[in-house]
């Protein structure tokens, strides 16, 4: 498609012509610039539904382009093109050439605060520590000046991080205490503070995350835990799993009942393959090969599904 003429109209001209086009009174001149104008603009659409101009070129079709500054006169001789005439300004070789003025290096913006450092406000876990000072209380005397009292200020702020393993382990021993008469067995008691079960319900918690969240597969946890010398076998995990697995169920259902009376619901399969599928696609793959079918007549997808439904104003994910 041939790039068509332009239309240069001003601000006036193409008000006059709207009025006149309301008016029905439109004339034949009127007809012709119409016309262009509806034929630049399919030529414009054409050309970038076809991406072959840039924005910077349409931008100089539309609205024309930048008038270019005038080069400055060289510093000795005439122009070139001829001797010059009485209307033509000529430029002396004795003309001095005025000295450029220094121009002063923009001044450097002060970094922004932060460096994309966080704060001691961020770590809302963190375990705070009281530290006193060891020699002054609040009242005394000030050592300084021996005139002033001593009051309490906000305290300053050191932060302190240290490595853990993600399960940790406490060994408790257990004192035991033998009659030398009748043989019985004293033996002291577990701390309240210690629990009843060996795995806490935080230590589950921990494991669910690793696997479903972090991405850890159990050997790699295993063997990660082996490094830090609190080892836990990959089954060992599995089964704390399925416990927090057990416990977030109810809570699986109630967010199931609540999207049941969502407005919309958008589905997207997951990166998640159903295992217990492999087996039967394979299976139902060999059946149709043997009938002489390359695929199965039936579904072969394994993948997983995401289930996102608009609640009001919530949204609830279900996987």
């Amino acid at each position: 498609m041939k790039q068509p003429e332009e239309v240069h109209l001003s601000r006036e001209e193409g008000e006059a012509l709207l009025a006149r086009l309301e008016a029905n009174t439109l004339t034949d001149e009127d007809r012709r610039v119409l016309g262009r104008v509806l034929t630049f603009y399919f030529w414009l659409l054409f050309a970038l539904r076809e991406a072959k101009l840039s924005l910077k070129r349409v931008k100089a079709l539309v609205f024309g382009e930048k008038p270019r500054k005038p080069k400055p006169p060289s510093s000795g001789g005439t122009p070139s093109g001829g001797s010059g005439g009485a209307n033509e300004p000529q430029i002396r070789a004795s003309q001095e050439v005025p000295a450029p003025v220094p121009v002063s290096p923009p001044e450097k913006k002060p970094p922004p605060p932060g460096h994309g450092r966080h704060g001691a406000t961020v770590d809302r876990a963190a375990q705070t520590v009281v530290c006193r000072h060891e020699e002054l209380a609040v009242g005394e005397r000030c050592p300084a000046c021996g005139r002033g009292s001593l009051y309490r200020l906000p305290p300053g702020v050191e932060m302190r991080l240290d490595g853990n393993a993600l399960l940790s382990a406490v060994r408790y021993e257990l004192e035991k205490l033998r009659c030398s008469a009748c043989g019985q067995i004293f033996t002291a008691s577990v701390p309240v503070a210690a629990g009843r079960e060996k795995y806490t319900a935080r230590a589950r918690a921990v494991l669910g995350l690793a696997r479903d969240y972090v991405g850890l597969p159990w050997y790699r946890l295993e063997g990660f835990q082996a490094l830090v010398g609190v080892p836990v076998p990959d089954a060992t995990q599995w089964d704390q799993g399925e416990i927090v697995g057990d416990c977030r169920h109810p809570v699986f259902k109630y967010l199931e009942k609540l999207a049941a009376q969502g407005e919309v619901i958008f589905q997207e399969d997951t990166p998640g393959r159903v295992l217990a599928l492999i087996a039967e696609n394979q299976q139902a793959k060999a059946q149709a090969q043997a009938q002489g079918a390359e695929q199965a007549a039936g579904r072969t997808g394994m993948q997983t599904t995401a289930l996102s439904v608009q609640v009001g104003e919530r949204r609830s994910c279900l996987y």
